[in-house]
C-alpha cells in the first residue's frame, strides 16, 4: 500500500525519494532525548524501524530509550492494559526530564 499511494515506487526504484523523508537522512539534526514506544506488531513501521532509529540516536549519543510492545500494531492500543503501559512508559521518559523542561 505504501510504495503505491505515499512513495511513488518501491525503495531500490526510488532511492532518492525515501531518503529525502527518512528521518535517518536527517540524524544529524536530533539532540531532543526520545522515548521510542514500537509494536512488534505493525506494519506500518516495523520493529526493524524503530531499531535502526534507536541505534542511530545511540551513535549520535542522543538520550534514548526504546520499548517494544508485543501483539501491538501501529496504534498501540489492542488491549486496555497495553494502553496503560504505553501511557506509564511516556510519563517515566517526561519524569525523567521534567527539571529540564521547567528550567525553560
Amino acid at each position: 500500500m505504501f510504495p503505491k499511494y505515499w512513495f511513488n515506487g518501491k525503495p531500490w526504484e526510488n532511492t532518492e525519494h525515501y531518503l529525502k523523508h527518512s528521518p535517518i537522512t536527517y540524524m544529524n539534526n536530533i539532540k531532543t532525548p526520545s522515548l521510542l514506544i514500537t509494536g512488534e506488531a505493525d506494519y506500518r513501521t516495523p520493529t526493524s524501524e524503530t531499531e535502526q532509529f534507536y541505534q542511530a540516536l545511540k551513535l549520535q549519543n542522543v538520550d534514548t530509550a526504546m520499548v517494544r510492545m508485543p501483539h501491538m500494531s501501529h496504534a498501540l492500543t489492542a488491549r486496555p492494559s497495553y494502553l496503560q503501559q504505553k501511557l506509564e512508559y511516556i510519563l517515566w521518559w517526561f519524569d525523567k526530564y521534567k527539571d529540564r523542561l521547567e528550567d525553560k
